[in-house]
Formats: structure tokens, sequence, C-alpha cells
């Protein structure tokens, strides 16, 4: 009997994969005239080469990349685009892409050193530098990060989560 389990796990990641790059080249093209849309591309092209190497790998454990869950990614993804509102004037939806992404780039971080901690007897992993693979999820995960607390003081500075606003007083009746 086959353990599916490590090939659903990638096609897991494959889909998470795709939503990420589909929000990236929405962040991408949105914003293509600012320097967020030129950080969307340098991002797009990392997560690109991150999904060609889970890619390869579902397909080396006999899995199929594709399928119905990177189908319902690319679907869910295009529906998120109502609620984050990528060009609202005020900002959160941006702020929500890059949280999602944050989100997604620790899951990936997890994934690579759960390879790389697998592959010591899993001869289907070998031949992948999982320690790179991990260190680059980190990195990706300090750039994404200080565009998102960067992004969060401009949306919530002045709105009514406080920021430089005075704290709210309660009366009592």
């Amino acid at each position: 009997m086959t353990n599916d389990a490590l090939p659903t796990y990638l096609q897991d990641h494959l889909a998470g994969a795709l939503h990420a790059i589909e929000l990236l080249r929405a962040m991408r093209n949105h914003f293509s005239e600012e320097p967020l849309g030129q950080f969307a591309d340098q991002m797009l092209a990392e997560v690109e080469a991150d999904r060609e190497v889970l890619a390869r790998l579902t397909e080396r454990l006999g899995g199929t990349p594709g399928g119905m869950k990177e189908w319902g990614a690319w679907l869910v993804e295009k529906v998120s685009r109502l609620k984050l509102k990528h060009g609202s004037n005020d900002g959160l939806g941006t702020f929500e892409a890059l949280e999602f992404l944050v989100i997604g780039i620790n899951g990936k971080w997890a994934l690579w050193r759960a390879m790389q901690e697998i592959s010591s007897f899993d001869t289907h992993l070998r031949g992948f530098d999982f320690s790179e693979l991990a260190a680059r999820a980190h990195k990706q995960h300090q750039m994404v990060e200080e565009r998102r607390l960067a992004c969060a003081q401009s949306v919530f500075r002045n709105g009514d989560g406080g920021g430089d606003a005075a704290p709210h007083t309660h009366a009592t009746r």
C-alpha cells in the first residue's frame, strides 16, 4: 500500500503557491508604477521558482501538479480580491494581502524544514537543497513582513484603530 500523505501535503502547498502567485500578479499589475509593484514582481519570481520545486517534488512522488486543489486556489484568489479590495483608498486590502503572504511564507518555510527532516529516509527527496529553500523562505518572510508592518502604520495610523489619536475614554452612566 502506498502512502499518499506526502503527495497530498505537497499538492496543498502547490495550491497555496498558486494563490500567492495570483495575488502577487494582481499586486504587481495594480501597483505597476510604484515600489510595491516592483516588490511584488521580485517576490513573484521567487514564489514561481519555489512552486516549480514543489511541482517537481510532487511529480517525483507520483502526484500530479495542478488539478482541483490548484483550480480551487485560483478561484479563491479571484473571490478574495473582492474582500481584499486591492484598489481601496484605505489600503486595508493591500495590508491583508501582505499578511496572507506572510502566513503563506511561514507555511512554506515549515514545508522546507519538514522535507529536510524526512529526506534522510525518503530517497525521492534527495537532490534538493531544503536548507537553502528554507533560508530563502526566511528571507522572503522578512522582506514581506517589513512591507506589511509599514503598510500597517499607514493604514491604521489615523483610522479607528487609534494610531496617533488619544485613547478613548469611557464615561460611566
